[in-house]
């Protein structure tokens, strides 16, 4: 799974990075779990709460966005987005 991972602050774009995972799990939520994981491990943020608005985005337009809110942390950035780029 390839997945991509944007930084926003203020409307402005300040890091963007990708992930491929080479996971062989069977189920797609696992994978991308995993995923998100190692991309947020690489950008140095916290894991966001994954919450039923993201699965309704995610599932509709293979791209969801995180806030401040959905962290537990003190975060740097105003939102998080994540979107599939290739399965």
């Amino acid at each position: 799974m390839k997945l991509e991972g944007r930084l926003f602050v203020a409307n402005r774009m300040t890091e963007i990075k990708e992930v491929v995972t080479e996971d062989k799990d069977p189920s797609y939520s696992k994978r991308l779990e995993n995923a998100l994981v190692e991309l947020c491990r690489q950008m140095d943020i916290p894991v966001p709460m994954w919450m039923k608005k993201n699965t309704k985005e995610f599932a509709a337009f293979g791209q969801t966005i995180f806030f401040r809110e959905q962290y537990t942390e003190k975060v740097r950035f105003d939102r998080f987005q994540i979107r599939v780029l290739e399965d």
